[in-house]
C-alpha cells in the first residue's frame, strides 16, 4: 500500500477531501521524523515504538569480490511492533496454517492464503531496501535497475588486429 492509497482510503472513510488528508497524513509522518531526530524514540501505543539506534562500526565483506571492507557506525531507525499489531499478523498465521491443513485433508495442493498482491511485503530495511522487490534472477546482487546483463559479445582479441584483419562493414556493392 502507497501513501496515495491511505490517503484514498482515509478521505473515503473520514468524507474528507484527498487534499485535506494527504496534509493530515504528511504531518502526521513529519512529526514522527521529528520526534525522531529530537527524541530518538516515539512509542505509538497499539501500533508501535520507532527508536533510533547506532550501529556499531564493522568488518563486512563485499559479496561480488569477497574483499573486506571496513563499514562505518551508523544511525538506524528500528520498529518494534505493539501488542495489538503482533496479534493482528499472528492471525494472518493461523489462517494461512488452517488453510493449509484443509487443503493437505483433501489431498490437495495448499491454496495461497491470499493473491501475491495482497501479502504483506518485507519490511523496509530488508537486503534489497525499501520496496521489498527482489532483483531480478538475471543481475548481479548490488547492481541498479537500470543494469543490463551483457549480451552474447565477442571477446576482444588478445593480440591487436592488423588493418589488413580488420571486419569490413561494407555493404555488398559499395566496393
Amino acid at each position: 500500500m502507497t501513501k496515495k492509497e491511505i490517503v484514498k482510503s482515509i478521505s473515503d472513510d473520514m468524507g474528507l477531501t484527498q487534499l485535506k488528508t494527504k496534509e493530515i497524513v504528511q504531518r502526521t509522518f513529519d512529526a514522527i521524523v521529528e520526534t525522531l531526530v529530537t527524541e530518538g524514540r516515539i512509542e505509538l501505543r497499539n501500533f508501535g515504538v520507532f527508536e533510533v539506534k547506532k550501529r556499531a562500526a564493522r568488518r563486512a565483506r563485499n559479496p561480488r569480490t569477497g574483499e573486506r571492507v571496513d563499514v562505518s557506525a551508523k544511525y538506524v531507525v528500528t520498529f518494534k511492533p505493539g501488542k495489538e499489531m503482533e496479534e493482528k499478523v499472528l492471525l494472518l498465521e493461523e489462517e494461512d496454517a488452517r488453510r493449509e491443513r484443509e487443503a493437505a485433508q483433501k489431498g490437495a495442493e495448499p491454496p495461497q492464503s491470499r493473491p501475491e498482491a495482497e501479502r504483506p511485503r518485507p519490511e523496509s530495511g530488508n537486503q534489497y531496501g525499501s520496496s521489498g522487490h527482489q532483483p531480478p534472477l538475471n543481475r548481479p546482487s548490488g547492481m541498479p535497475p537500470s543494469y543490463e546483463p551483457p549480451r552474447d559479445v565477442p571477446e576482444k582479441p588478445s593480440t591487436p588486429i592488423s588493418p589488413m584483419q580488420q571486419p569490413s562493414f561494407a555493404r555488398d556493392g559499395d566496393n
